[in-house]
């Protein structure tokens, strides 16, 4: 990959993260963690987790135990999750996949075939059932390479991890991995790109954004609008 071309992708993506992602979290995320009705309050636990928190169980306290976990870790998570492919379609023109079960199709960098890629957001993020529905995606694939007489072998079906790294890989992942690579991290961007390093360069990339960005005043706005509701129905 040409320096020139690096900088671009990088520049995507934090084009990208500033406006799918930061943009939404301070917007959206928000507002929806601002209203009581969003949340599925345990009552005999937010007074504990208030308490745990701050010290005292009044209404602000209960609002901070309940907002900052999904503030700062479930919407955000969720939310990147679920823009992973248009991640990789903005940053990659042409890399999206027609197949059916497949996310996108790209040549592999180390080895110069084409890999059909399942995209997955990091070492943690599928559950059983999921395995059984890749594996199905999979198989069909290779029913239909062989059918077609198309040259498409086992190791040409990767899922892909956009960050973490093997050691952190979920048992439902390592069993996938007995089956078919799952490229995680450092390496799934190395045979996007080409580039060794390029994970590290897209981290401190998207790293620059947050920067930018001090969420302090629109989180304590949600922390109060949140506390008087809290007040109102259970005091």
């Amino acid at each position: 990959m040409e320096e020139n071309q690096r900088l671009i992708l990088l520049n995507k993506a934090k084009e990208f993260f500033r406006n799918e992602i930061v943009e939404k979290h301070v917007i959206d995320a928000c507002n929806r963690a601002s209203k009581l009705k969003n949340y599925n309050i345990n009552p005999f636990l937010m007074k504990y987790l208030a308490n745990f928190l701050k010290g005292n169980d009044d209404a602000k306290s209960i609002a901070e135990a309940l907002v900052l976990p999904r503030i700062l870790g479930s919407s955000i998570n969720t939310s990147f999750g679920m823009q992973i492919q248009k991640l990789i379609s903005q940053l990659f023109e042409g890399f999206g996949s027609t197949t059916p079960g497949i996310d996108i199709e790209f040549i592999d960098a180390l080895d110069g075939r084409k890999k059909y890629c399942q995209l997955k957001s990091g070492p943690n993020t599928i559950n059983f059932d999921d395995v059984e529905t890749i594996f199905n995606h999979f198989k069909g694939i290779v029913n239909l390479a062989r059918t077609n007489n198309l040259n498409i072998s086992i190791n040409d079906l990767v899922v892909g991890v956009v960050y973490g790294e093997a050691s952190e890989l979920s048992s439902h992942y390592k069993r996938i991995n007995q089956n078919y690579p799952v490229l995680i991290g450092k390496e799934f961007w190395f045979r996007l790109t080409g580039k060794e390093d390029f994970y590290l360069d897209l981290i401190d990339a998207i790293g620059e954004i947050a920067l930018e960005v001090d969420g302090t005043k629109v989180l304590h706005q949600t922390i109060e609008a949140l506390a008087k509701e809290i007040e109102a129905k259970f005091s």
